[in-house]
């Protein structure tokens, strides 16, 4: 009887794969359209990289090394993101969704005015900037978040999660969607793996306040709600785990993988 019900979650497991393998076949043209024909890349490291400040109701904006740091490989104190190399269509949707209110800045408070302050062609400029950079991973330092007091998930079993999803749950596999071990699927789904574990923990917990409708904030700007729809049946420790796993998966250089964020 066991056997019957895993079997049958793991078939719709598998339905929800080809599912999302057919949208995301139908969704790549939209996006390669929505790509830019000529971005400047020199343009988009000069704004990430330099002093640029742009003037925006009178208050001065930094330039994105200051969170995201110079190699911009994030920073868990802060609790912001890998961008380095990342998917340049999902970077661009990103600031566009920042621009708009769509998404949320409730961590540093200031992607918002960050975006907005840009021009939409500097937005596709620094994220190409970003999809070029090719820095190797170094990881979170998961010792000294122990010291500090945050819990760090079990990274055998978040590997389970992400290759296997949790089929009682009917929690399809992290990815499905994402790639093997979240190296990412092309341009419609960003890169997880070699992401910092605070950033994680939080985009994921982000996802399941808005799945399950709780006041206060909740990340939506998710495609067609995919990750709501899997956020909102994660425990705590469902989420610790997979960070702590996808935090250390690191995704080979290219040109080993094809579906890298670099190559695609």
């Amino acid at each position: 009887m066991g056997f019957q019900r895993f079997s049958s979650s793991f078939i719709n497991i598998r339905r929800h794969a080809a599912w999302v393998a057919l949208l995301a076949g139908l969704m790549l043209p939209a996006l390669a359209a929505a790509s830019p024909d000529v971005v400047d890349i020199g343009a988009g490291e000069k704004i990430y990289t330099s002093f640029y400040m742009a003037d925006v109701g009178g208050k001065k904006i930094p330039a994105c090394q200051k969170c995201h740091g110079a190699d911009a490989m994030g920073n868990d104190d802060i609790g912001t993101p890998r961008l380095a190399s990342q998917v340049y269509a999902y970077l661009y949707k990103q600031m566009v969704d920042f621009a708009t209110g769509r998404r949320t800045d409730d961590v540093m408070h200031k992607m918002s005015a960050i975006a907005k302050a840009l021009t939409d062609q500097q937005r596709k400029d620094v994220a190409a900037y970003l999809h070029t950079l090719q820095a190797p991973y170094t990881g979170s330092n998961m010792d000294r978040l122990r010291e500090e007091g945050v819990h760090i998930g079990d990274a055998a079993r978040g590997q389970m999660i992400v290759t296997e999803g949790i089929p009682e749950e009917n929690v399809p596999a992290c990815q499905s969607c994402h790639g093997y071990r979240g190296h990412s699927a092309g341009m419609l789904f960003p890169a997880i793996s070699g992401q910092n574990y605070v950033y994680l923990r939080h985009e994921l917990k982000s996802f399941r306040h808005a799945a399950l409708g709780k006041p206060g904030y909740g990340r939506a700007n998710d495609y067609m709600g995919l990750m709501r729809a899997v956020a909102g049946k994660l425990s705590d420790r469902d989420i610790d785990d997979v960070a702590a796993y996808l935090t250390g998966a690191n995704p080979p250089p290219p040109p080993n993988n094809p579906l890298d964020p670099g190559n695609g």
